[in-house]
């Protein structure tokens, strides 16, 4: 159903929201989880292919893509109290089928228990000001947003991000948090170079995660915000896992922290990481049994689940990343599944073959880059991969070949490609 609001929503219904990030948004997502009503944050630049896909296994009751229907929507549910759920973002996974991350309805225990884990861990109180520096619809800044409106506190949503607009804010706001990703501070320490660095005092918390940080970036954070401010976290969207303050990652280079309160992290015999959650942090994919049966295992210490990530869990605890999951590509912060991209652009007419992959970028992390074969030109593709993939999925760069390098079981050898 799209464009206009129910008679009356249920607990367990499904919103999907297709609208830029604000207060209002935030709002609204505080008051459908108040109500037991999942939202399903989505990037509103998605094309209809894009969306028609990733909604089709969710069944949701309503689609909001106006602000319009977003303030309809706010009018006709509770005032955000405490939240019943975790909203349902979604994950392609590296199959590239999207799949919505379902922690169902929570009773009042394990809701309270949801909620006081993010507020001890983050300290949130009523007079944070949270800067929104990422899209609203990635769990991370969502969470953050949501965790200061419950405690009384308030954010600032400056819009898409811009370092200029940005330090604006910090300078008119004076914030006390923000989330951030390392190429927001690549592009801030970049403005800050050219224009000089604001009065960053009034920051008690700057917390990084999304994608491997480069050393330089780190020392420099540590060096230009209050001391004891800055953290990093390691987590999906399925569930978080690690938090590390900076001054921890100065005595052990490269970690990703130890393992989050509540939560208990193992390394099998082919160093994928495996973590123990509490009731509350549970999750199923939603519509998909088999998935949800893969991602989790029994232990003597409960049931785990893994994301697929590779890493080493040092004697202190420390964990060390080796691999995100196989292929993934993390571009700005955000998840590039080449399964997904393979699977939209092998429809272009004329590619008989293709694969992508990603290379180091100053800038951003990695590049999404894609080998081709077949009988198509450059401007066919990246035409055809404007109307079918959002902007973070489309490849930067093209290279055609006769053939791809693969094994004799017939997988893409990425690491040749780039």
């Amino acid at each position: 159903m799209s464009g206009a609001v129910p008679p009356a929503l249920r607990p367990g219904d499904r919103v999907a929201l297709l609208v830029p990030g604000s207060l209002e948004y935030v709002d609204v997502v505080l008051r459908l989880l108040t109500a037991g009503v999942f939202p399903i944050p989505l990037d509103p630049r998605l094309t209809p292919v894009e969306r028609d896909r990733i909604l089709a296994g969710l069944d949701p009751t309503l689609l909001v893509e106006d602000g319009i229907t977003l303030t309809e929507l706010a009018a006709s549910l509770p005032r955000p109290g405490l939240p019943r759920g975790r909203p349902m973002h979604c994950t392609s996974g590296t199959t590239g089928t999207p799949k919505g991350v379902w922690s169902g309805l929570l009773d009042d225990d394990a809701a309270r228990a949801l909620l006081a884990e993010e507020r001890d861990l983050w300290g949130f109180r009523a007079d944070d000001v949270n800067l929104v520096l990422s899209p609203l619809y990635h769990s991370a800044p969502l969470r953050f947003a949501t965790g200061t409106i419950l405690a009384g506190g308030r954010i600032v949503v400056p819009g898409p991000f811009d370092p200029a607009v940005v330090t604006e804010a910090i300078e008119r706001e004076r914030p006390t948090t923000m989330f951030c990703v390392p190429t927001h501070l690549q592009r801030l320490f970049a403005h800050w170079d050219e224009h000089g660095t604001p009065d960053l005092s009034s920051f008690r918390l700057v917390a990084h995660a999304g994608a491997p940080c480069p050393a330089e970036v780190k020392h420099r954070l540590i060096d230009l915000f209050p001391s004891g401010s800055t953290w990093e976290f390691y987590g999906s969207t399925e569930g978080q896992f690690t938090a590390c303050r900076s001054e921890e990652w100065l005595e052990h280079p490269g970690t990703v922290g130890r393992a989050r309160p509540g939560r208990l992290l193992t390394v099998d015999d082919d160093a994928t990481l495996w973590c123990v959650v509490p009731d509350h942090a549970r999750f199923t994919y939603y519509g998909d049994p088999d998935k949800t049966a893969a991602a989790w295992r029994e232990t003597a210490d409960g049931p785990a689940f893994t994301v697929g990530d590779h890493g080493r869990i040092d004697d202190d605890g420390y964990v060390h990343l080796d691999g995100r999951r196989e292929d993934l590509i993390i571009s700005g912060g955000v998840n590039v599944y080449p399964a997904e991209v393979e699977q939209v652009l092998g429809a272009c007419p004329g590619v008989r073959d293709i694969a992508v992959y990603g290379v180091p970028d100053p800038a951003w992390g990695q590049r999404v880059c894609a080998a081709v074969v077949g009988d198509v030109t450059e401007d066919a593709l990246a035409s055809y991969a404007r109307e079918h993939l959002a902007p973070p999925k489309r490849p930067k760069t093209y290279g055609f070949r006769d053939d791809l390098p693969r094994t004799l079981t017939g997988k893409v050898r990425r690491s040749e490609l780039g």
